[in-house]
């Protein structure tokens, strides 16, 4: 296949997004273990001496850039292409893991690397070419077509019902309800954030797009649904295990994205059935991947109850939390099981 030069950039950007974010939780935890060994107190119980760590400064940094980059990539690739490939940020995290932290990974987590890179190079390859976008209201027009309205509107009904109706009965006992709503809200964040980032990218090129309301429209959107992902996603941290919710999480988030960016934007127009099945079947393998991966991290998780733990490293689902979210506590608090046989370990944890 014959790439274009904007899927080629939006490829680009979005591998380069995967390393800076799949880095940057390696080096914060570094970081927060240093801290922790200087003032005698971890993150997870109220400490704030990582502020003056330099090192977690660095991580917060690498996580910065890694965002933006993923950002820009959905000016110039499809959020088909783009979202999938947030997976690779947690084989980076796993591999640097490995070799800075020392913690240990499971052969079948290695499995699930595998998968996840193989499922990624399908995709690619049978990634739809962008369609060329001149004006925002353009992007608009797809907004307001009445398949892609009905999608929002289902998406809102749907939110309505998850917070108001089943949050306060069973928003504590199933996952689902949680992870569901950030899932939702992620969907529209997303067509949001393409649409921002090519008004962004038309204005860069000379068109200056800022003189029309639909722009601040979109922006006023990411902002929503961007805290409202932060809100829902830290309860959900806060409620379950990491290793439960991430893989749904990123399931249910990259499955509704995938879909709404074909309503909108029509990402499958112009391709054969063969690529549009290939490139679903590149999708499953990733998701495979990446339940494998966080399967094994949690078998890992149980084992520190005999004292053997290995702790985990960061998952994808945190890429959208505050770098001292209530995830960071969950995996500190499962790390001092082997901070208690060796006092030189400290605990951390970190989209």
């Amino acid at each position: 296949m014959v790439f274009s030069k904007d899927n080629m950039t939006g490829i680009i950007l979005a591998l380069l997004s995967s390393v800076f974010i799949g880095a940057s939780f390696i080096i914060k935890k570094k970081g927060l273990r240093r801290a922790a060994v200087v003032s005698g107190v971890r993150a997870g119980v109220g400490g704030y001496s990582y502020l003056v760590e330099p090192l977690w400064w660095i991580g917060m940094v690498a996580m910065i850039v890694g965002e933006i980059a993923n950002f820009v990539a959905y000016a110039f690739a499809p959020a088909v292409l783009v979202t999938p490939l947030g997976a690779l940020s947690i084989i980076v995290s796993a591999v640097l893991a490995q070799i800075i932290l020392k913690e240990k990974l499971h052969p079948l987590g290695v499995l699930g690397c595998v998968l996840c890179i193989a499922g990624s190079v399908v995709i690619v390859i049978h990634a739809p070419q962008e369609h060329p976008i001149s004006s925002v209201k353009e992007i608009w027009y797809m907004a307001t077509q009445k398949a892609f309205l009905l999608y929002v509107g289902s998406v809102i009904v749907l939110v309505f019902i998850l917070v108001f109706y089943f949050a306060p009965q069973c928003g504590h006992s199933n996952v689902l309800v949680f992870t569901g709503i950030c899932s939702l809200m992620g969907s529209l964040s997303v067509m949001s954030v393409k649409a921002l980032g090519t008004s962004l990218k038309l204005t860069v090129e000379g068109k200056n797009q800022l003189i029309y309301p639909e722009t601040w429209v979109f922006m006023f959107v990411v902002a929503v649904c961007v805290v409202t992902q932060m809100n829902y996603l830290n309860k959900a941290l806060d409620t379950f295990n990491t290793a439960v919710v991430s893989p749904i999480y990123y399931v249910m988030f990259t499955t509704l994205t995938i879909v709404a960016s074909v309503i909108m934007f029509k990402d499958w127009d112009g391709q054969n059935v063969g690529s549009i099945i290939s490139g679903m079947c590149g999708f499953i393998v990733v998701l495979s991947g990446t339940i494998l991966l966080h399967v094994t991290r949690d078998v890992e998780r149980s084992s520190s109850f005999s004292g053997n733990y290995t702790p985990s490293s960061p998952t994808l689902s945190t890429r959208l939390c505050n770098s001292n979210g209530e995830s960071h506590k969950h995996e500190e608090e499962d790390e001092s099981c082997s901070e208690e046989a060796d006092s030189s370990r400290q605990a951390y944890y970190g989209p």
